[in-house]
């Protein structure tokens, strides 16, 4: 069978191999289609934190169980998303239901290998049922997962103003989910198209350029209140440690982007506010399940959100591409 790896940074290569034989418990797979993120990019630029090459990309993913355990409730045929996270199910975190950020988590395409191939096994416990839905809605649940799950970390509630800075998928599924939980939002971004998008196909409240006065912005739009949440979805450093000028007093700053880097914070500014601030890593099964029923429900503008797909063969001449922000790129995916 075929697959893609990035055998190191900026250099993804086609190969052949065996098709790969399950165990008990496990699940054998047919990957149908892959959804392109950030990490993925981030991977093939040379700048993804937690990585190790070579690896075979790749936990956005859609797929049809060709083997399984006949005691199952799915059985073969069935469409299925993928939960990548591989937790241990016995560190403090696991024991205490935060399987998502467990000490020893192997993430399918970080730590180990991942869905750009043809055929692969996966623990059986990691699959949900998603006959029902297209097969592009299955391949963007991971990154909206991720949004939910950081929307719930926030405790965000009905009538909260929020900034969301950055628009790319996983900012703009921040802003989704804030919206159906019923806060007014604020999209940030260098990039006007993104901002568009936002506005246009989500409807979100107030669009801000971060070249411009943001704060200024902000307090315009809050009547000086500023945002009673702020969410980052950029990793970007510069506006990582601006994004507590943007929250209210009593406010909370969610960090959901991963920068390499250390970060600092005036210690004098986010203590008068109070700010609670947290990180957002991954996203629960709870998470995944929430998202399932919000895409049966159609509540996300799928067609637009996936702006780039090509076949397996292809995507080797696209990737460069895809880096580009000239080129547009909302989500791409792959189809196998």
């Amino acid at each position: 069978m075929k697959y893609i790896i990035c055998e190191k940074p900026g250099k993804l290569k086609l190969l052949e191999k065996k098709e790969p034989l399950r165990k008990k418990g496990e699940v054998l797979l047919k990957i149908k289609k892959v959804g392109v993120c950030g990490t993925d990019l981030h991977a093939y630029s040379g700048n993804q934190a937690f990585f190790t090459y070579p690896r075979i990309l790749g936990h956005e993913l859609a797929g049809e169980v060709e083997q399984i355990d006949d005691h199952s409730d799915i059985k073969v045929g069935d469409s299925v998303v993928v939960m990548p996270y591989v937790s241990c199910g016995k560190c403090i975190a696991c024991r205490k239901g935060k399987t998502n950020c467990c000490s020893r988590i192997k993430v399918l395409g970080v730590h180990t290998d991942g869905g750009m191939q043809e055929k692969i096994t996966v623990p059986e416990e990691l699959l949900l049922p998603a006959n029902g839905l297209s097969i592009e809605e299955m391949s963007i649940v991971e990154p909206l997962a991720i949004g939910a799950h950081a929307i719930r970390r926030a405790g965000l509630g009905q009538n909260d103003v929020v900034v969301v800075m950055g628009c790319g998928p996983i900012g703009i599924a921040i802003v989704k989910m804030a919206q159906i939980r019923g806060a007014k939002v604020i999209s940030m971004d260098v990039d006007k198209r993104r901002l568009d998008y936002a506005k246009n196909k989500l409807g979100v409240d107030f669009t801000i350029l971060a070249t411009e006065d943001v704060q200024e912005k902000v307090a315009k739009t809050t009547h000086g209140d500023m945002a009673s949440v702020v969410f980052d979805a950029t990793g970007n450093k510069t506006a990582i440690e601006a994004g507590v000028n943007y929250m209210a007093h009593g406010g909370k700053y969610i960090l959901v982007g991963l920068s390499k880097g250390e970060l600092v914070f005036s210690h004098p500014k986010i203590h008068a506010k109070e700010t609670t601030l947290m990180c957002s890593r991954n996203a629960t099964l709870e998470d995944f399940e929430y998202v399932l029923g919000i895409l049966k429900q159609k509540k996300f503008p799928t067609d637009s959100f996936i702006t780039h797909n090509v076949g397996f063969k292809e995507m080797i001449a696209h990737f460069d591409k895809w880096l580009d922000s000239d080129y547009g790129v909302m989500k791409a995916t792959i189809d196998f």
